[in-house]
């Protein structure tokens, strides 16, 4: 296991690239002893965290036209965009196993970040202490208006994004002096304010929780904020950040499926093309493909692409 941080931002499915940076981690044997994510990173943390390489490609590119899983009649019948109770239910019961006795075995260490509804502040959940981390993960992955909001003990939570998109000072707080970040957006990548549209949406859907709305109103401020830290941390060597080489033509609700495997394709190669320099930041040397792993990821996307 490698002592470090391992830090995943959000993007719903934009977080394809994630799932092909953490694929070639797998196939590596490259295990971070700390993981946290945001929104469609907590997703991809799942299946890294139970070593299921392909199982989050495979999801997603064989279920994003499946009403069942992403749909705006959802937003009807659920008050959710995204349908957890499928994608918990069905899918990671039978469709696409999740492995739920190796992701409470493993030794790493996972927060997932959601937002606190009442104070607009970032709250932090951990496997193994938090009563329902999976809760936690829906909560995390929660977009305000697209979603209803998600019970933790007793608590109302939605998107960890609104508060925290990425959770790099979280690791450095965790003692980490190595933190690695995935990025679903090229450098010089920077928010613009909401459309005043979603603006009025925001302040009619969210009016009795002020807390929340202010949160929601400082997004751009805060994120764009981050990136400026994170490209000076990066340029001293106190991060190593693995994104995007050019502007990312996917949409949050992509429905093309070969711009998506794209996508997935551009996660993995940049992630073999910076292997050599993030071990170096580790101080590690490059570990070897696996050919236990691929043959395990092969196995679960085998059949293809529905």
């Amino acid at each position: 296991m490698t002592e470090g941080a391992l830090v995943l931002e959000g993007g719903s499915l934009r977080g394809l690239f994630t799932a092909g940076v953490l694929d070639v981690f797998m196939e590596r044997g490259l295990v971070f002893s700390y993981v946290n994510g945001v929104s469609a990173g907590t997703m991809n943390a799942l299946s890294y965290i139970s070593s299921q390489p392909g199982r989050t490609m495979k999801v997603d590119l064989d279920y994003v036209h499946d009403k069942r899983f992403l749909s705006f009649r959802n937003m009807v019948k659920k008050r959710e965009i995204f349908s957890f109770e499928f994608l918990f239910g069905e899918v990671s019961q039978t469709l696409v196993p999740f492995d739920y006795q190796a992701f409470a075995a493993s030794p790493q260490k996972f927060e997932a970040v959601a937002t606190r509804c009442k104070t607009g502040k970032p709250e932090y959940f951990a496997k193994g202490k938090c009563s329902d981390i999976f809760a936690a993960v829906q909560a995390s992955s929660s977009i305000p208006v697209l979603s209803r909001m998600i019970s933790v003990d007793g608590k109302k939570y939605l998107d960890g994004g609104v508060s925290m998109p990425i959770a790099y000072q979280r690791a450095f707080d965790q003692g980490y002096d190595k933190v690695v970040v995935v990025l679903t957006r090229h450098k010089g990548f920077r928010k613009k304010p909401a459309d005043r549209w979603t603006e009025k949406a925001y302040r009619r859907y969210f009016k009795p929780l002020p807390e929340f709305l202010d949160a929601l109103e400082q997004i751009p401020e805060r994120y764009n904020r981050m990136q400026e830290e994170m490209d000076e941390l990066e340029a001293a060597g106190k991060l190593f950040i693995i994104r995007p080489a050019h502007p990312v033509a996917v949409s949050r609700f992509e429905r093309d499926k070969m711009k998506l495997q794209k996508l997935y394709g551009e996660g993995r190669q940049m992630a073999e093309e910076l292997l050599p320099s993030l071990c170096s930041y580790l101080g590690i040397p490059v570990p070897e493909v696996i050919p236990e792993v691929v043959e395990r990821e092969n196995r679960t996307i085998s059949g293809g692409i529905g």
